[in-house]
C-alpha cells in the first residue's frame, strides 16, 4: 500500500480505506505492478515468481500482499 501510495502521489491510509470500500481490486497497470514488484523486491530482498499465479495476485490488494508474505517466509527459511 505504501509503495502505490507513493506512486501515485496519495496518503496510504486514504488509499487503504479508498480500496477497501470500493473492493480489493489493484487501481494499477501493468507497468506500476513492474514498478511495485521492483521495489517490494529490493527493500524484502526477495524475488516474486514470474508465473500466472503472481500475475493474477496482482489483480487484488489481499492475494498480493499475500504473494509478498509469502515469498518472503520462503526467504527466511532460505
Amino acid at each position: 500500500m505504501e509503495f502505490l501510495a507513493q506512486l501515485q502521489g496519495r496518503d496510504p491510509d486514504e488509499l487503504r480505506m479508498e480500496l477497501e470500500t470500493a473492493g480489493q481490486e489493484l487501481p494499477v497497470d501493468s507497468i506500476l505492478v513492474v514498478e511495485i514488484l521492483t521495489r517490494i523486491e529490493e527493500r524484502y530482498g526477495i524475488a516474486i515468481r514470474a508465473d500466472a499465479e503472481a500475475a493474477r495476485s496482482t489483480r487484488s490488494v489481499y492475494t498480493f500482499a499475500g504473494t509478498v508474505l509469502q515469498a518472503i517466509k520462503e526467504r527466511q527459511q532460505s
